[in-house]
């Protein structure tokens, strides 16, 4: 199998649920997934987690945007799988690892790409509280299709842009293959 972009959206807000050492409590509302070769995109909602994670099983190479420290740790709630294991590049976890911060997804896309995300993590979660599925599964396409222009950006020209503190455009280097 090819390259999987993946990203998920939770139930419940980090306040909902004590803080950021409870990820594994928030709870999948939806999940998406891209395959790099074909330019598929599923959608799995939470009864088909198990689904989910057989795919990201069988791919290549796992690519995501801070999947190890938030997609992965949801997704113990459902499995026991060792995720982290799996092959992986998180965009983020390598970004970080070189600047020494984080940068989020959409400063990179506006700096990179002048691209920007159509919504956040909370209007998800308002959205899957409405029953308004389609526009959840959207917005969730949208943030893998962005991870996936900026992982082709970075894997063509070496690096990424983010605009510093002082909002200044800055480059930083990158080796993806």
């Amino acid at each position: 199998m090819a390259d999987l972009f993946f990203d998920l959206e939770t139930q419940k807000s980090f306040d909902e649920v004590g803080g950021r050492e409870n990820l594994q409590l928030l709870r999948v509302s939806v999940a998406v997934t891209l395959d790099g070769e074909t330019g598929e995109f599923k959608s799995f909602s939470e009864n088909q987690v198990p689904a989910l994670i057989d795919d990201l099983k069988r791919a290549a190479r796992v690519i995501g945007f801070n999947v190890r420290q938030f997609d992965y740790r949801v997704l113990k709630f459902y499995s026991a799988e060792r995720l982290n294991d799996l092959p992986t590049l998180d965009l983020l976890e390598d970004l970080h690892n070189t600047l020494g911060f984080r940068v989020s997804l959409d400063a990179l896309a506006h700096a990179t790409l002048g691209a920007q995300k159509i919504a956040d993590g909370l209007q998800a979660i308002r959205w899957f509280r409405a029953g308004r599925v389609e526009e959840l599964i959207e917005y969730c396409k949208a943030d893998v299709a962005l991870t996936r222009d900026l992982f082709e950006f970075g894997k063509a020209r070496g690096y990424m842009e983010f605009f510093d503190r002082a909002g200044m455009k800055k480059r930083v280097r990158v080796e993806w293959k």
